[in-house]
């Protein structure tokens, strides 16, 4: 079997800093928080060429001297590449952006299911066959369970999947599809987080629900990686993220971090914005009261179901990075949300998730309130496909000229 080099040294408690050994099955610390990979970036710079790893074939495994998995054999790949960044140069001339300014947006519909779930879960599902796990389980909103069931199916892991009940169709039929056990919830996600949780031990299965394995938040780190070698390994002023478990904002967070004791970036940091729509927004309410952790919140809903997560585990850390970049949260509306999804689409020809365009209405409000400045270069993440969600119908009938 070859292996990969890899510069892992040991996972680290996110609150408490208590070390545990590597290649090891670990779920959540000692004290019930995520854990963290680390690697030894000292060696790392030594021996791992920027431009070299740049080089490279494309999609996010070839950073994999700062992934965990360590055994080529065990990546399970369905083809990822690296997603574009699209300027949205019509919205920004209708919002006075300019100078340096735009808007980009980065586009991660364009992997393998359709997400950006598909970076966390590439991991994880790889460092399940590397550590011998062949049972898996999961609460989804929708994107994450696609891609675990289609991840591991390739892996010939068995999956189990729970969704509540009102999960777009679409959705639950592709995890379906894909080879997993689907079933259905009456509740929100963390209700199906509570029957992964208790079907721990009678179903044998590992729970690779958001951050609480340590290996998802490693491919979402790609993110950041990715973001820098495309704008030249300089970082834009400001990053819009659409956050329920916030895996990608904090995975970005730590990637800047090594990137820069790597040498790959300077110290410059983007400003990080926690993106919630008004109806689930344990974060934006935490952030404006000063608050380490986010209190549940009580009959969430909203269009944007992948950011409806009413408790995330991850929470103080999705904090941490907002207020130590000198960020900002911010919850928006469905109708803001809609309207943004409408212009994006007709003016810019870019079809938005429901999730990205909370990024988009988002920006325009943090532009209105100047939490943002016009020459600010701002990159908005779409995090899915918008081909998978319900749009409006504005068909015409024929004109009667044509008759």
């Amino acid at each position: 079997m070859r292996e990969f080099t890899t510069y892992v040294t040991h996972l680290e408690c996110s609150l408490t800093g208590a070390r545990v050994e590597s290649d090891r099955i670990h779920g959540l610390s000692e004290a019930g928080r995520p854990f963290l990979v680390r690697y030894d970036l000292d060696a790392a710079r030594r021996s791992v060429d920027r431009d070299a790893v740049a080089a490279r074939p494309g999609g996010f495994w070839r950073y994999r001297e700062l992934l965990p998995v360590r055994h080529s054999a065990n990546v399970v790949s369905l083809g990822e590449v690296d997603t574009p960044l699209i300027p949205l140069s019509t919205m920004a001339r209708s919002l006075g952006v300019g100078g340096r300014g735009e808007i980009v947006v980065k586009d991660e519909g364009r992997l393998p299911t359709g997400s950006f779930k598909a970076r966390g879960l590439a991991l994880a599902v790889s460092m399940a066959r590397e550590l011998g796990i062949t049972r898996i389980a999961m609460p989804t909103n929708g994107n994450a369970g696609a891609a675990l069931a289609a991840y591991a199916s390739r892996a010939g892991i068995q999956t189990f999947v729970f969704c509540p009940a009102d999960t777009p169709e679409v959705n639950v039929r592709e995890i379906a599809l894909q080879g997993a056990r689907v079933f259905r919830v009456d509740g929100l996600i963390d209700a199906c987080g509570a029957l992964v949780g208790k079907g721990k031990e009678s179903m044998g299965w590992f729970d690779v629900s958001t951050l609480k394995e340590p290996y998802r938040i490693e491919g979402k780190k790609t993110m950041g990686i990715e973001l820098a070698q495309q704008l030249g390994w300089e970082l834009p002023d400001v990053i819009f993220y659409p956050t329920g478990g916030g895996t990608g904002l904090i995975g970005m967070w730590k990637a800047f971090d090594e990137m820069e004791q790597l040498g790959w970036i300077g110290s410059h940091r983007p400003r990080m914005v926690a993106v919630q729509a008004t109806g689930c927004a344990p974060m934006v309410r935490a952030w404006e009261r000063g608050e380490k952790h986010a209190e549940r919140w009580e009959n969430a809903h909203t269009v944007a179901s992948g950011i409806r997560v009413p408790a995330a585990v991850g929470d103080f850390l999705i904090l941490q990075a907002v207020r130590e970049s000198d960020g900002f949260a911010i919850a928006v509306d469905d109708e803001a949300i809609e309207e943004a999804r409408i212009r994006a689409a007709a003016g810019d020809g870019l079809l938005l998730c429901p999730e990205g365009a909370a990024t988009l209405a988002a920006y325009q409000e943090a532009l209105e309130r100047n939490l943002v400045d016009p020459s600010d270069r701002a990159v908005l993440f779409n995090c899915a496909t918008g081909l998978k969600y319900p749009m409006p119908d504005r068909s015409e009938p024929v004109p009667d000229e044509l008759m």
